[in-house]
């Protein structure tokens, strides 16, 4: 996902340089921000999910040390889920700028 967000950035910055815009580029833009939304809300959900988990592992943790064992590697899990959730939102939110920039052309 992170490679094709990135290719997709260019695409459109490559739209935003060029002089004639058409509906249709627009709108797949449109359709296309809708997806990479559907896709954060997602990884939102997910990270939420692990990251409640690994709390209530953490507590667990005082019964037996085996759960901080389920606990550390949850931690990693929630880490990175949390650097990819934060790369999509930056991308997604400049896209919403490139979005307005190109309205504005139109």
């Amino acid at each position: 996902m992170r490679k094709y967000l990135t290719n997709y950035l260019i695409e459109v910055e490559n739209l935003l340089h060029k002089n004639h815009l058409t509906k249709e580029e627009l709108e797949n833009l449109k359709t296309k921000i809708m997806f990479f939304q559907h896709e954060r809300l997602i990884h939102l959900i997910v990270t939420l999910f692990f990251s409640l988990f690994a709390i209530i592992f953490m507590i667990l943790g005082v019964l037996s040390y085996y759960f901080l064992i389920i606990f550390a590697i949850l931690l990693v899990f929630v880490i990175f889920y949390i650097y990819h959730y934060y790369f999509l939102e930056k991308k997604i939110q400049y896209l919403y700028t490139l979005y307005d920039k190109l309205r504005e052309r139109e």
